[in-house]
């Protein structure tokens, strides 16, 4: 038995999310007539709250569009030293929109209005104008952490008063609605654009969508064929998205009740230092000082658990749907065996 934590993106599809795939009624999505996307868009667009919504085949390309149509170049991005759209797309902000990138130490991933309010750039000939505030939530990089609604609240006040725009990373977004005090409907009304990933925890084998204004998805359209993003017969990967926001999204509490079951069995072991506070579904810890971090990780795929080192003795596990009762049981054995 293969226990595959490096990340929520390996799942593969049920039978159930095959059967909706091999049913899908398609089209050419370039020339919006494919039904079974349109239907996606629609109903993401439609729990957020959002006039509409385009299908894109990954989340970095939905948050590098969001980008590019929030902003014009020259210009700055406020956005925290752990975001994924900093982080791990590759220098996008800089190469795609022409931007700046201010960073901001906040807590695991998350900032604050007052921190936001004094990174702002004066009107000054010599400092790039800042033009939006993109936040993650869950913050990968910060362990899942999940953002109060009401800082969030505070941060859009801020952005409306500055005429910033304000966009929301939200891959694991789902993650945090089943786990915090708030809905889908409370996030969209916060945000000028969202980057909803259904290749996670929601377990689609592919695509992503960016929703937002009538407006903003038209031009975010344009902006996806200059990437090269225009699918055509895209419904049969799109019924597996649609598969997932309909019955993939409230079993998401599973996977975060079997993290901190791993969170706290690896608090309890002398091999390891620290483990981060887990919020949903991933789990990062720290390997003490005198063994190197990758022994670990090589020790754990001997015994076929799959891991990803995450920084300096850091490892990152990652539950998700197709981690199983009998899984996590075998995993804390693997776990507790190593010496």
């Amino acid at each position: 038995m293969i226990i595959d934590l490096r990340s929520d993106t390996v799942t593969l599809p049920t039978k159930e999310m095959k059967e909706a795939m091999f049913n899908a009624k398609v089209g050419d999505d370039v020339f919006e007539d494919d039904e079974t996307v349109n239907k996606l868009e629609a109903l993401g667009a439609s729990l957020f709250g959002k006039e509409a919504a385009i299908y894109c085949p990954s989340g970095t390309m939905t948050n590098q569009i969001a980008i590019k149509l929030n902003t014009n170049s020259p210009g700055e991005i406020i956005c925290d030293e752990l975001s994924h759209v900093y982080k791990y797309e590759g220098g996008g902000i800089g190469f795609n929109s022409g931007l700046a990138s201010k960073l901001l130490q906040g807590n695991a991933g998350r900032l604050t209005a007052k921190q936001i309010e004094t990174a702002i750039n004066p009107d000054d000939v010599h400092f790039p104008e800042t033009q939006l505030v993109s936040l993650e939530n869950t913050c990968n990089k910060g362990g899942g952490t999940i953002y109060d609604i009401e800082e969030i609240k505070n941060i859009k006040t801020l952005c409306d008063n500055k005429n910033l725009k304000l966009h929301l990373d939200g891959a694991r977004i789902f993650n945090a609605t089943v786990e915090a005090n708030y809905s889908t409907q409370d996030i969209g009304a916060q945000f000028d654009t969202i980057s909803v990933c259904l290749s996670k925890g929601l377990g689609a084998p592919v695509g992503s969508l960016l929703l937002g204004t009538k407006t903003d998805i038209k031009k975010a359209r344009r902006i996806r064929k200059l990437f090269g993003g225009g699918m055509r017969q895209a419904g049969y990967i799109a019924a597996a998205g649609i598969y997932a926001l309909e019955n993939n999204i409230e079993r998401l509490k599973e996977d975060h009740q079997k993290a901190k079951g791993l969170g706290s069995t690896l608090e309890n072991l002398a091999y390891v230092k620290k483990v981060l506070p887990v919020h949903t579904n991933i789990v990062v810890f720290e390997v003490i000082d005198k063994i190197d971090y990758t022994t670990i990780i090589n020790k754990l795929e001997e015994k076929n658990l799959k891991s990803v080192a995450f920084g300096p003795q850091q490892i990152r596990l990652v539950t998700h749907l197709d981690y199983t009762d009998d899984m996590h049981a075998e995993a804390i054995n693997i776990l507790n065996s190593l010496r």
